[in-house]
């Protein structure tokens, strides 16, 4: 199977997610896609959705979250309001077969608050520039599994949010 990788937009250079380099077997999916992805204004989370296998999944390793169907727009919409001025710098792309592998860093400014388990962070105008290693697994020219490993304790350093040590100190001396 062919692969094209896009890695320059045709307008604004701005990419606000990784699937804004999006790699298809159909040259008009991939191109619609790609610009779509492009600009924020125009973003089309049926294309993006479209882009995977009725089975595919997105899974955020290191954030230990995934995403499937309809949900896949969840972590598009969540990110891009995080950094709503992220740009994806790529510093190596690899094809295997039906895999692709790709260095990059993510970067941007922390303008838009970030969800947690102990409550909403709120942003601090930090801007990052996060290390990332992305995988996908093509079928039949659509993603099956996007496996995104962003380096999180990088990025929640450089957005202003350091760990709580003390507080693990704590629960691992009170057990």
């Amino acid at each position: 199977m062919d692969f094209i990788i896009v890695t320059n937009a045709p307008h604004d250079s701005r990419l606000p997610l990784v699937w804004s380099l999006l790699i298809c077997h159909n040259l008009r999916t991939r191109w619609r896609c790609r610009i779509l992805a492009n600009d924020r204004n125009v973003l089309d989370i049926p294309g993006w959705i479209g882009s995977f296998t009725e089975d595919g999944v997105f899974n955020n390793v290191t954030g230990e979250e995934s995403y499937r169907g309809e949900h896949l727009k969840d972590v598009v919409i969540a990110f891009g309001q995080m950094f709503p001025d992220v740009h994806r710098e790529l510093h190596r792309v690899n094809v295997m077969g039906d895999v692709v592998a790709i260095e990059l860093s993510i970067q941007g400014t922390f303008r838009g608050p970030m969800e947690t388990p102990a409550g909403v962070i709120q942003p601090s105008g930090a801007k990052v520039n996060i290390p990332c290693a992305d995988f996908f697994y093509m079928r039949n020219g659509k993603i099956e599994r996007f496996d995104c490993y962003p380096a999180l304790n990088i990025m929640l350093k450089q957005m202003g949010v350091p760990p709580d040590f003390a507080s693990a100190v704590k629960r691992s001396t009170q057990r």
